[in-house]
């Protein structure tokens, strides 16, 4: 049976903001189309999705990505064996050690005995820990807790039961490569669809203590943001998806989850000195068997405001122009697709797709996802 992708294309207008920014402060940009453009990396929107993910899933269907990976197991063994006491720490990391990953403790720190921790984050799915904890707890009475360990297969304990982020963005480890997963989702770093130039916003602070003998400002500096309509892709192979999950309702599941939280999700930089948060004027879903297909080709030459049209009805024009190129040129027709927007200025997108609401498009894909899984 043919592949099935899901791709995402939105248009997002964010106001005066840095919702991410570089090793100096500055918002990310990048050169496309011989201008510089507003930048948000993939890893941000990826981060803002995955934390949006507590919205529309149980949290045992999550996992946790943390370099305190010995910590997480112990506190699994504490809570199904609290008679274990200090033992705990102890089959936690020589567990950790069974997985094939290597276990130091920090430098400890004043106020606190530190962690122990692996030399890199690591993603473990609820489930993943519980049952590494309760191998651990089995194997706490045996003369040789490590050969123990290793006859229950704990590292193939740790690379089954995934959840549903370690299913999307994938998991590397780098000592063991074995149990690494492929990502199902590839998200594109989100660029604007015209030229930017970052700005200054000059600030200064009152002292609330110090009225009368300062006239001046308590402090004073500078934060760097710029404004901009924004293109974002990302596309679910579901195929992948469902290989990891193991399952049709969960592939159903995490699919929309994932549509949902990319659609809705923000970074969080600098949003307590913006308030930047908005939704998208546009999304368009499509869903193709063959590839898929980002469609940022639409945005090479910038937009740029002309008399009363703005960015968004130029964007949504040059989108849907795109798209209709592509089918043109290359026969790559989607085999299903939505739009849902905001306002007459997106109304040529409709050419793309039916025009229904968010809710509407989730529970589609959703229906569309589970018949073309249960047809393979």
């Amino acid at each position: 049976m043919s592949q099935t992708f899901i791709d995402l294309h939105i248009l997002q207008t964010v106001p005066p903001s840095n919702i991410n920014r570089d090793d100096t402060g500055s918002p990310k940009t990048a050169t496309y189309g011989g201008v510089r453009r507003a930048r948000v990396s993939s890893q941000a929107w990826k981060r803002a999705t995955r934390v949006a993910f507590d919205d529309y899933l149980d949290r045992n269907e999550l996992g946790v990505r943390t370099k305190r990976v010995p910590e997480l197991i112990a506190e699994a063994i504490e809570t199904r064996a609290p008679y274990l006491g200090q033992q705990a720490r102890e089959l936690a990391a020589e567990t950790t050690r069974q997985i094939g990953m290597k276990v130091d403790v920090p430098k400890k720190q004043t106020g606190h005995e530190p962690a122990p921790e692996v030399g890199y984050l690591v993603f473990l799915s609820r489930r993943q820990i519980e049952n590494l904890a309760q191998a651990a707890i089995e194997a706490a009475d045996s003369d040789d807790v490590g050969k123990a360990l290793k006859a229950a297969k704990v590292k193939e304990l740790a690379d089954r039961d995934h959840s549903v982020d370690i299913a999307l963005f994938g998991r590397m480890v780098a000592d063991q490569a074995d149990i690494n997963v492929d990502a199902a989702a590839q998200v594109a770093h989100a660029i604007s669809v015209h030229p930017v130039e970052t700005e200054f916003d000059y600030f200064t602070a009152v002292d609330d203590r110090n009225t009368e003998e300062e006239t001046g400002a308590g402090m004073i500096g500078t934060v760097e943001f710029n404004s901009s309509t924004l293109y974002r892709y990302a596309t679910v192979n579901v195929g992948r998806l469902r290989e990891t999950l193991g399952d049709t309702l969960a592939t159903r599941r995490a699919a929309e989850a994932f549509v949902s939280a990319f659609v809705r999700s923000m970074p969080t930089g600098k949003q307590n000195t913006f308030a930047n948060r908005t939704l998208p004027e546009a999304v368009v879903v499509q869903v193709r068997e063959s590839q898929p297909i980002n469609l940022v080709g639409a945005f090479e030459h910038p937009v740029r405001e002309l008399g009363v049209v703005g960015r968004i009805k130029a964007a949504s024009d040059a989108l849907r122009d795109e798209a209709r190129e592509i089918e043109r040129a290359y026969g790559e027709c989607p085999i299903a697709a939505w739009v849902t927007r905001v306002g007459d200025d997106t109304a040529g997108l409709d050419d793309l797709g039916q025009n229904v609401a968010l809710s509407t498009l989730v529970t589609d894909v959703g229906d569309l996802v589970a018949a073309r899984l249960d047809q393979s």
